[in-house]
């Protein structure tokens, strides 16, 4: 269940990343709600970009198991 909970939380933290962007984009906002929008997306993106270097680690790891296993079958 832990593994849906992180990408839920993966998928609701880009959601937010695209809604601060487009509130961003939009300059209706003054400035200290622009420098909060665009500290939470600092923030938001930080944490996404883990998420997947975990992911893209964990998935190499994988490989690598995939492929040993291959070349002792040979």
């Amino acid at each position: 269940m832990k593994k849906k909970t992180n990408q839920s939380s993966f998928k609701t933290d880009l959601q937010r990343l695209e809604e601060i962007s487009s509130l961003l984009e939009n300059n209706e906002l003054d400035l200290e709600e622009a420098i909060a929008l665009y500290e939470e997306g600092i923030h938001l993106s930080k944490k996404c970009l883990e998420t997947l270097t975990v992911s893209e680690l964990k998935v190499n790891e994988l490989k690598a198991k995939i492929d040993s296993t291959n070349d002792d079958l040979s």
